[in-house]
């Protein structure tokens, strides 16, 4: 799949494995976890290839999240993407890392 950032800093954690953005500093194994995440999105060349990879834990998003998707970095975040399906590739487009203990508010 072919993956796209929305935000900079989330372009610069999979780069740089840092952020110069204040609000969105993570831990070292959190970056990593991340990095590892948009590398199986980068693999799968459909969304059913994610249902493979248990660590994983792909799920659509429902209520006010519909359209989304998300994967799971750690216990405590999880990765949110959107996806257009294309003729070729889908493409995917990183929205945010999200903290579970807002997940689902």
């Amino acid at each position: 799949m072919i993956v796209e950032f929305g935000e900079e800093y989330l372009r610069d954690l999979y780069i740089k494995e840092e952020s110069n953005d204040k609000k969105h500093r993570y831990r070292i194994d959190v970056i990593k976890r991340y990095k590892r995440g948009i590398d199986y999105l980068k693999w799968a060349s459909r969304k059913e290839d994610l249902f493979r990879i248990n660590s994983l834990n792909f799920e659509a998003l429902k209520g006010d999240k519909a359209g989304r998707f998300s994967i799971r970095v750690n216990n405590q975040y999880r990765i949110e993407f959107t996806m257009r399906e294309t003729t070729e590739e889908p493409i995917l487009t990183i929205c945010n890392i999200v903290e579970l203990s807002n997940h689902y508010d």
